[in-house]
């Protein structure tokens, strides 16, 4: 991993469909509205630090802590920012923020880890190697 400079921000954008609902099997009696789990902004997270990665090096979530703040009815686009906050070797801090238009629908703290995907890979069993 090259060194990050400080504050690299980046955005990620998803529209509100029924995959991104907490309805069906998991709550059937909500209104069809974004689901907490999908607004976690990794995706936002990852793509402030993909231009410092290295080949064959990817990121993953260890902390979560957000606040769904405003429900977000299906068709609308939600938007989700993270911006660095703190880099500790292959650990790394976000402030995340989760917008509907102009309105904040959520915001919060997240963390990844740059991990070597090979090494996950074999640490998981999951290598043909």
């Amino acid at each position: 991993m090259r060194q990050i400079p400080s504050e690299p921000k980046a955005l990620s954008a998803s529209s509100s469909n029924p995959s991104t609902l907490p309805t069906g099997s998991r709550n059937a009696i909500l209104p069809p509205v974004f689901a907490t789990p999908v607004m976690i902004m990794e995706n936002a997270a990852l793509n402030a630090i993909r231009a410092y990665l290295d080949p064959g090096e990817s990121a993953v979530g260890t902390t979560v802590n957000v606040r769904h703040l405003a429900a977000t009815p299906v068709g609308r686009l939600v938007t989700g920012e993270a911006e660095v906050t703190k880099v500790d070797g292959r650990q790394i801090e976000f402030t995340v923020r989760a917008t509907e238009g102009d309105k904040e629908i959520g915001a919060g703290l997240h963390s990844l880890v740059v991990i070597d995907v090979a090494k996950f890979t074999r640490r998981l069993g999951m290598s043909n190697e």
